[in-house]
């Protein structure tokens, strides 16, 4: 599932062809927005949340849409044969006289009141992504997780949001913590924070996470040469993959300073 770092990219993408142009066409394939026009309204600008885009427009509605595991939003030219969106797997369509964003495979899709946007988002703790970044916030809701594995936390979008199983990897990691840590034994929570906010901060401007242990499996550590080992955290149907070095993060690192 794609993680903030994707979601900020895609939120400049769309603004840099969207924003301040009227809307000449406008396709929501969705059941419970088919009938919703928003042609001849001006898109104001698409704010990330996590894994979430709010895009807002000048008659105070909003756009809500989510990649899932396969969701996309990419821009083509107005007239040119992509931008047409015949596939079934279009989802919504939103054309200026000049760029169209084309929405496919999207997770989830509502249109609703600007103001009624925290019916959507208000569950989910601050996203690591902001700035500034609600840190403390953060923190009070990773305090209330008492013995659920840190590797599980940092999943938790109501902890905070926008980490997926790539940044979750790669912040425990490189604070060497064991993944099924409580969390409350991790040695400094907010250096975790603040290290799966760096890792994700320098993938927005690279356009690509610098993987050192996610998707690594059997290859050797990119520190100490051990083969990368892959558990899972939360119960299925809901597990997701955790990559992790045996020896680095071995049984009992909590974070404690080398």
């Amino acid at each position: 599932m794609p993680e903030g770092d994707v979601l900020r990219r895609t939120a400049a993408r769309l603004d840099a062809a969207l924003v301040g142009q009227p809307l000449v066409r406008a396709d929501l394939r969705w059941p419970t927005a088919a009938t919703v026009d928003l042609v001849g309204r001006t898109v104001l600008g698409t704010t990330p949340y996590g894994k979430h885009l709010l895009t807002r427009f000048d008659d105070g509605r909003t756009l809500h849409t989510h990649l899932r595991m396969d969701g996309t939003w990419r821009v083509e030219a107005t007239g040119s044969p992509q931008a047409q969106a015949r596939s079934f797997r279009v989802r919504a369509v939103l054309a200026t006289a000049r760029w169209t964003a084309v929405g496919q495979l999207l997770g989830m899709l509502d249109v609703v009141p600007t103001a009624d946007e925290h019916t959507l988002v208000g569950h989910l703790g601050p996203d690591v992504l902001d700035d500034p970044l609600d840190l403390d916030e953060a923190l009070r809701r990773w305090t209330r997780q008492g013995r659920t594995p840190v590797a599980e936390v940092l999943l938790d979008q109501t902890v905070v949001a926008g980490i997926g199983t790539i940044f979750m990897a790669e912040s425990l990691f490189a604070e060497r913590v064991w993944p099924w840590t409580p969390a409350e034994e991790v040695h400094d929570p907010r250096r975790v924070l603040l290290t799966a906010r760096r890792l994700m901060q320098r993938s927005v401007l690279s356009g690509r996470p610098n993987e050192k242990v996610h998707g690594r499996r059997r290859r050797p550590c990119v520190r100490c040469g051990t083969p990368i080992a892959v558990g899972s955290a939360r119960p299925a149907p809901m597990d997701r993959p955790v990559f992790w070095c045996p020896r680095c993060q071995a049984e009992g690192r909590r974070g404690e300073p080398s």
